[in-house]
């Protein structure tokens, strides 16, 4: 059978926080590739998910890579505190760094990927200048903060225009898709460019997340 190109991070944000060691030896035992975990501050975005003993946690049962999300202002601070707790990725809000250069040298020295989230409303020619040293580019496809919220169409433009500036710069970042991912518009977000594909509600919501995460990685190849 043809492997899936796409990886597949399931977000842990959707699990049952009340089973929680079940739902990460779950996605485990499934064909998905990375846990993703987003890390929301109350500020930055308007809900706070969890911090460092949770993290923590999660790291000791995972066998996958951890694709770190940071949602917080003022991220520098804690970059070797994630690099401690076992993070492979570590993805930082172009609007949260004033100097995304120097932050994303400070990933990268700590032992991990960097990784640079945009929003929605957040063009993507503000990484012209920075694209080289940016291993992983994570598009918001709804506005951060929530989960199960709806697909922003205009998603397939900016990963159109992403991959387009990728390739002119002959490097080789890799580029994930955050919010609303289903089976509906999986396929469409592969073929259009997309990497990696986060999806939270639509895994763990259904009724045998295995067979989803399956199924995503068969209508991505």
């Amino acid at each position: 059978m043809k492997m899936s190109k796409t990886k597949i991070a399931p977000s842990l944000l959707a699990a049952d926080f009340g089973n929680l060691q079940r739902d990460i030896e779950l996605v485990d035992r499934s064909e998905a590739d990375w846990h993703h975990i987003d890390v929301m501050d109350g500020v930055f975005v308007p809900n706070i998910s969890y911090g460092m003993p949770v993290i923590k946690a999660i790291a000791k049962y995972a066998t996958k890579p951890l694709d770190v999300h940071l949602m917080i202002i003022d991220p520098d601070r804690y970059i070797k505190t994630f690099a401690d707790l076992g993070a492979n990725n570590l993805t930082v809000h172009y609007e949260t760094c004033p100097h995304l250069h120097r932050t994303l040298q400070a990933i990268k020295a700590a032992g991990m990927t960097a990784g640079v989230a945009l929003n929605p409303h957040t063009n993507i020619n503000v990484l012209e200048d920075t694209i080289r040293d940016i291993d992983l580019v994570l598009l918001m496809s709804v506005n951060p903060g929530f989960g199960g919220q709806t697909f922003i169409e205009n998603t397939y433009k900016k990963l159109r225009d992403l991959k387009a500036l990728i390739l002119h710069k002959k490097t080789n970042t890799l580029i994930e898709i955050d919010g609303g991912v289903t089976s509906e518009n999986a396929k469409a977000l592969a073929h259009a460019g997309a990497d990696v594909l986060v999806a939270g509600s639509f895994i763990f919501k259904s009724k045998n997340p295995i067979q989803t995460i399956h199924e995503l990685k068969e209508i991505t190849e």
